[in-house]
């Protein structure tokens, strides 16, 4: 079991220090995506799942499927702290103490279990070992005991120490499907091309009512392989009139700068959603609120809900705000890309939209794609129309994407088009219920192909595992 290959990075980073009794303890970057967790002082046994319980169990090639299957968890963001990491089984339930006890359990997206479910990650007892502190309860630790796994007060002690450190190791049971392309909960993806490499901006799902606080980055040179560029804008300190409901992020390019729209809410009870745009010198951000008011607020336009922003850029250098949930808008921006004329807004609602337009041109042809049903429905789904302009006329053409039950892929939906650069190749980001035991706030980000037929309709997205 030695020469298991170790997937923990070489040198483990310091980036902050978090105290616990007795001892200062540097905190540890982990590597995200499917690993195993060995016991550094138990060789060959692993941190697994059995009846909802966490123990630590042997498991050698030998190993039945299931016990293969329960000692693998992918590493993802912290449900809540994207400072920390949060970890699922194979059967998408997350890891989480309750009386002390660690086990795995559907996430349920309120605070208590997001907070159960998420660790921080410090130095372990030995190079290239971690350990994991409660986020809730920063003065405990996982340890295991009597091999099963409780999360217990710090001792200051080489025993403790070396119960509570664990190596990351390759998967036991690595993953067969090529989705999601980032490991975690997001959902709303922003896909974008800038200055030749994709960056994606997704919501940050998991949370009861879609509650989200931030939004981050991904970039990629291949639609593969994503760099974490962590929190770009976050609605707690950098949004004055907002602090809940951060969704839908997208982001456009002008000027020399980066302008990020979003929604945005706030937690005094008012249910009302407004629009916001922050602005960077970096398609990472650090983003900052240009206005320091919204962009459109939830009173402005009468009909809909202000949610799900989209810029779209003509040839002409001439730029687009589209938005809305039940009522479709869309008005020129003026060449600041932070304020329009509100007189020059149109509806533009094409029969069976719901939410998330999406506008991109391809051969002298506009297209304008959306959501139709709710993104808790297994049947959320995607269809699109075409027009001789940005604001239309638009002619419906039918649905493009939706849920394919017989391989698990549900919820379809809330999408995003980008043309690889020099080419006719087109992509589509959207999200749909995490498999396999995702739903309407536990959602994850996929890209799949996007192909025309000779007379420029979309032929259908057939959505892949």
């Amino acid at each position: 079991m030695r020469l298991r290959s170790l997937l923990v990075s070489s040198a483990v980073l310091a980036a902050a220090v978090v105290v616990v009794p007795q001892t200062p303890a540097q905190a540890a970057t982990l590597p995200t995506g499917a690993r195993s967790l060995e016991a550094i002082n138990q060789a060959g046994r692993y941190v697994r799942h059995m009846d909802h319980l966490g123990r630590l169990d042997p498991v050698t090639s030998g190993s039945v499927n299931q016990v293969k299957l329960d000692a693998t968890f992918t590493v993802v963001n912290g449900l809540a702290s994207p400072a920390c990491y949060s970890f699922q089984t194979t059967a998408g339930l997350f890891l989480r103490h309750r009386d002390y006890r660690l086990r795995v359990d559907p996430n349920t997206g309120d605070a208590t279990f997001r907070a159960d479910a998420t660790f921080c990650a410090v130095d372990g007892a030995v190079s290239g070992s971690v350990a994991l502190t409660s986020y809730n309860y920063p003065d405990r630790r996982i340890r295991h005991r009597d091999f099963a796994l409780w999360l217990d007060a710090y001792q200051d002690t080489a025993t403790f120490r070396a119960d509570s450190s664990f190596r990351l190791v390759a998967p036991w049971a690595p993953k067969t499907t090529r989705g999601p392309v980032v490991p975690g909960l997001f959902a709303d993806p922003h896909l974008a091309v800038f200055n030749g490499r994709y960056y994606l901006y997704p919501t940050t799902d998991g949370y009861a009512g879609w509650g989200g606080t931030y939004y981050k980055a991904f970039s990629s040179t291949d639609l593969v392989n994503w760099t974490d560029h962590g929190v770009i804008l976050d609605h707690g300190p950098d949004v004055s009139w907002a602090d809940n409901s951060a969704w839908a992020p997208a982001v456009a390019s002008a000027n020399g700068r980066y302008y990020l729209y979003f929604s945005g809410g706030a937690a005094s009870g008012n249910t009302v959603k407004q629009l916001g745009v922050a602005v960077a010198d970096s398609p990472t951000g650090p983003f900052r609120d240009a206005l320091g008011r919204p962009l459109v607020r939830g009173d402005q336009f009468p009909g809909g809900q202000a949610i799900d922003p989209m810029v779209f850029t003509d040839d002409d250098g001439r730029s687009y705000l589209y938005w809305g949930q039940g009522v479709a808008r869309a008005v020129p921006l003026n060449a600041d890309l932070v304020s329009f004329d509100p007189a020059q807004a149109r509806v533009i609602t094409p029969s069976g939209y719901n939410e998330a337009p999406f506008v991109f041109k391809r051969n002298g042809l506009y297209y304008l794609m959306w959501s139709e049903g709710d993104t808790r429905s297994e049947d959320y789904r995607v269809g699109y129309a075409t027009g001789t302009s940005p604001l239309g006329p638009w002619t419906r053409r039918g649905l493009v994407l939706q849920k394919r039950v017989e391989v698990g892929i549900r919820g379809t939906g809330h999408h995003s088009v980008v043309r690889a650069p020099g080419t006719d190749t087109w992509y589509i980001a959207y999200h749909r219920f995490a498999v396999p035991a995702g739903n309407g706030t536990n959602r994850e980000t996929v890209i799949d192909r996007m192909e025309f037929n000779a007379d420029g309709t979309i032929r259908t997205v057939v959505p892949t595992l």
